[in-house]
Formats: C-alpha cells, sequence, structure tokens
C-alpha cells in the first residue's frame, strides 16, 4: 500500500520530534506544553472540566448527551516525564465522542521528581474515585497509551492484589512493558521514539527500583483475572516487542486478548488524527472498549469493524 500524502506529510517532520526528546532539557517543555493544552479548542459538543480525584488531578472530556453512569478512564503517555499535550486532549476527545462517553484524563505526578510508584498511585486513586461518583466497575473501561498504556495494565494489576474490582476492559496504544534494558537490535530505530529518550524516561520512573518489578515492567507480572485486552502498536515502532510480549504473556494466563500491529506506524501514530491510520486505529479502540460496556450493542453510527491485518504472537 502506498502511503499517502498525510503521511507522508507528517513522517517527514518526526526527527523534529525525536531531536527534541533526546536533546530539550525537561525544564524547557514542559511549561510550553501545559500552556498549549490548556488554549486547545475541542468541538462544541465537547466539555472540558477541570476536577480533584481525591487530590489527583484530572480533567473531563464530556461530549453532549453521554450517560452519567459510564466513563473511559484515559492514562497518558509522555515517558513518565511529560503531562497531557495537546494532542491527548484531542486523541481522547475523539474517543470520547466516537463511543459516546465521558472520559477523565489523569494528570498523575511526574518522574523524575515523582518517581515510582507515585504515577501508579494516582492512577488507582482516579479509578477508585470514579467509583465512589457512582460509576460501576463494569461500566468502566481504560486506555493509556506508551507510559499511560503501562500504567493502564500496572493498575490493573495493583487493583487485582487487593482484591478491588476491575473495569470492563482495558486498551493500550503502543505501551511500554519492559522497563529493563532489554530490546531487540532490530527495532533501535523508530521513526518518532528513540532510544535515548525511551532511555532517561525509563530510568527517570524506575529511579532506585528494579526494573523487573511486576508494577514497573508488567511483563514479569502475575497476568490472570485480567479483564479484556486490545493492544495497538506499529510495526516501524521502538516497542513493538513490548506489544507483542504483552499478548504472549496474557494470552498464556487466559486473559481475552488481541494485538493489531499496523503497516509503516511508528510509536503512538494515532496522537496525528489527521492519519487515516489514527482514525482507523481509534475507531477499532472505540468499538473494542464500547462493546464491552453494552454487549452486543454497536455504537450509532459507527460501521461494523473492519477486516484489518495484524499480527499474533
Amino acid at each position: 500500500m502506498t502511503p499517502s500524502a498525510v503521511e507522508r506529510r507528517i513522517r517527514a517532520g518526526l526527527p523534529i520530534i525525536r531531536f527534541l526528546q533526546a536533546r530539550l532539557p525537561l525544564r524547557w517543555t514542559r511549561q510550553p506544553l501545559r500552556l498549549a493544552t490548556a488554549r486547545v479548542r475541542l468541538p462544541a459538543d465537547v466539555t472540558r472540566a477541570a476536577v480533584s480525584a481525591d487530590g489527583v488531578p484530572c480533567e473531563w472530556l464530556i461530549p453532549q448527551g453521554s450517560p452519567p453512569d459510564q466513563a473511559l478512564l484515559y492514562l497518558h503517555g509522555g515517558g513518565f516525564v511529560y503531562g497531557v499535550t495537546p494532542q491527548h486532549i484531542e486523541m481522547v476527545a475523539y474517543l470520547a465522542r466516537t463511543m459516546g462517553i465521558r472520559a477523565l484524563i489523569v494528570d498523575y505526578r511526574l518522574a523524575p521528581e515523582h518517581p515510582f510508584p507515585a504515577a501508579l498511585d494516582d492512577c488507582a486513586a482516579a479509578y477508585r474515585w470514579l467509583l465512589r461518583q457512582g460509576i460501576a466497575p463494569h461500566n468502566t473501561v481504560v486506555a493509556g497509551d506508551s507510559a499511560g498504556g503501562n500504567l493502564a495494565l500496572t493498575t490493573l494489576m495493583k487493583l487485582r492484589a487487593g482484591g478491588e474490582p476491575l473495569p470492563a476492559a482495558a486498551a493500550c496504544l503502543s505501551p511500554v512493558a519492559d522497563l529493563t534494558e532489554r530490546r531487540s537490535p532490530a527495532r533501535l530505530r523508530d521513526p518518532l521514539l528513540p532510544l535515548r529518550a525511551l532511555r532517561f524516561y525509563n530510568t527517570s520512573y524506575v529511579a532506585r527500583g528494579d526494573a523487573r518489578t511486576p508494577l514497573i515492567s508488567p511483563v514479569y507480572g502475575d497476568w490472570h483475572g485480567l479483564p479484556p485486552l486490545l493492544i495497538h502498536a506499529g510495526e516501524e515502532e521502538l516497542l513493538l516487542d513490548d506489544a507483542a510480549r504483552i499478548a504472549e504473556v496474557a494470552r498464556a494466563a487466559g486473559v481475552d486478548v488481541r494485538l493489531e500491529t499496523y503497516p509503516r506506524m511508528w510509536h503512538v501514530w494515532q496522537i496525528f488524527l489527521a492519519l487515516p491510520q489514527a482514525v482507523e486505529s481509534l475507531d477499532d479502540i472505540a468499538r473494542f472498549l464500547k462493546s464491552h460496556l453494552n454487549p452486543g450493542m454497536p455504537m450509532p453510527g459507527m460501521p461494523p469493524a473492519p477486516s484489518l491485518s495484524y499480527t499474533r504472537p
């Protein structure tokens, strides 16, 4: 399949993002990103509302007419060191509108100032807060990208270990699942995510801990009893092996898991909403999550799931 003009244009700009991740100090990027995020303009039928979830700063994205008793808990990526970005707001708003439910984005504490388990504790606290608002576990789904995909998985494991009720399903976009130095040489050239940046992100979060701790690197954890799981990864991304290993260990533990590998795509390509593959991926994720909130009930206006080529380990 020939790349579209949009794909070629976006790909041409990826080296700039790679350079900024690898070279620019956090103090130069965090505040501009926060200011830009505050100025994001969403469709008129989506309301933004800041909220404190038992002390954890979060933000509601509420599509018009969405029911008050269903929610998507979204855990953003950013290497554990960056907060919510404009692209995350736009992407999660798209998911919320497509699913017809409200989404709660967790603005968890960031490394290196707050290493593990700060972010994980915040994500678990936000989930518990949702339940106390009267949103039942079977009416809650979780999703996250990159570091947020890691937090989605480890939040499930943390809740299960505590005997707490789990959400109906989870979706991970380009998740990082192994924060050790194990990496396939064939995967060291991601069009967007440089290895140097990934190492900085991982060491910032792990700090003095052990990277093989299951709540840091979930591939080393116990997957039994986790809810249905969807994983999307790009064919060209650095973390493709992480996605494949998640699918392998989850399936071995009896988890209902599906892995989709998108040809030519890079790390978290879904943030580029102009990209056809981004919309295709987000629509599939929305269908999957919505199906577990209302089994057998298609979303209004959504066509049946397309036949996608995907790789199973």
